[in-house]
């Protein structure tokens, strides 16, 4: 168990309800093009405080760069779809070291399955550990620029590499200025970032509960949010 899996939770009753238009939308979505099961819901729901948040960081982004706007890569998940893209990760990290799946030793398994753990959550039923992208309170995002292009974060999303890592780049980079400005914008609307990944976000997850805590001593947040 990952120490923020042990953050109290609380039902919110919280809808989902679907990502307003104002934000761009990468279609064809990747996950559902490879055949992952999202079933009667899209990738671009989340629950309703979170579209008020993620429009709140909107706001702020056009003090920022005006022109700019935030890019939905991925937001609700059900737990068949974290199952379905843990599986195709795993595959897929075994085949690019020239090796197969159905070969490799329990050790081997045990070393790349933690690889792909470091950025995708373990898929599980359990309502007290939810994956965060299945309660619906956590998104995958990016920026796009004011010609329309989405901006160079120095790693693509979902890549499995330390230059995925929030903080990979010196500050003063272009790769990491491009990282702080997606970071204040989502900052100041109450998003906390992944320590391992630097476009996913979340408000009242779990994750988010840990984090805030962590920064404050005297905090005592809980995740709030409805089990989807």
């Amino acid at each position: 168990m990952k120490p923020y899996q042990k953050v109290e939770i609380a039902e919110c009753h919280e809808p989902l309800v679907e990502i307003s238009e104002q934000f761009d939308r990468v279609t064809p979505h990747p996950y559902a093009k490879l055949g992952a099961p999202y079933g009667e819901k899209s990738p671009f729901f989340v629950r309703a405080g979170i579209l008020d948040r993620l429009i709140q960081a909107d706001a702020e982004l056009q003090k920022i760069r005006p022109g700019w706007k935030i890019q939905i890569f991925d937001a609700y998940r059900p737990v068949a779809v974290q199952q379905f893209m843990v599986d195709y990760t795993l595959t897929e990290l075994v085949n690019a070291n020239g090796l197969q799946l159905e070969t490799l030793s329990e050790t081997q398994r045990e070393e790349f399955q933690q690889q792909v753990y470091q950025f995708w959550a373990m898929p599980n039923l359990n309502s007290a550990t939810p994956p965060p992208h299945s309660t619906g309170a956590a998104i995958d995002i990016t920026l796009i620029g004011q010609n329309g292009n989405v901006i160079d974060m120095g790693s693509e999303i979902d890549e499995i590499s330390e230059r995925s890592f929030p903080n990979h780049f010196p500050p003063d980079s272009e790769y990491g200025q491009h990282r702080k400005i997606l970071l204040n914008a989502m900052t100041a609307a109450g998003f906390k970032q992944h320590w391992n990944e630097w476009w996913h976000f979340s408000y009242g997850d779990q994750i988010w509960a840990w984090l805030t805590n962590q920064a404050d001593s005297s905090a005592h947040a809980i995740a709030k949010y409805g089990r989807v």
